[in-house]
């Protein structure tokens, strides 16, 4: 069983920085692609930033020049480091990762999309 677990939300003022992490358990053979999605109030999901195993990123256009995302494969963990946060940042920060796991045969299978619980960001004076 794969698990992904976001930690890091929390209220912070505008103009100010967050960094959020996200960490993959369980047993599997291979995580690919790692992103984070955010869903604000009355909003559908969307993406913010993705990052493949070999670190080729992709950001939202609102996100650019103000968000970074990384990953340490060694640690199966994926960041966001925000700056510059707005109100219109504020929003549920939902892990997803693309992650290969054994299959009955115990070879690795396909990839299947797994997602966090989420943590929140509010950001607010």
């Amino acid at each position: 069983q794969v698990h992904l677990a976001e930690s890091g939300g929390g209220l912070v003022q505008p103009g100010g920085s967050l960094r959020l992490s996200c960490v993959a358990s369980g047993r599997f053979f291979r995580i690919n692609k790692m992103a984070w999605y955010r869903q604000a109030p009355g909003k559908e999901r969307e993406l913010v930033a993705e990052i493949t195993n070999g670190g080729g990123t992709n950001y939202a256009d609102s996100v650019k020049g103000r968000f970074t995302i990384s990953r340490d494969n060694a640690k199966d963990t994926v960041y966001l480091q925000m700056n510059s946060l707005k109100a219109e940042d504020t929003a549920a920060y939902h892990c997803n990762a693309v992650i290969r796991t054994y299959g009955s045969t115990g070879l690795p299978g396909d990839g299947m999309d797994y997602w966090g619980t989420g943590t929140l960001v509010t950001v607010s004076s």
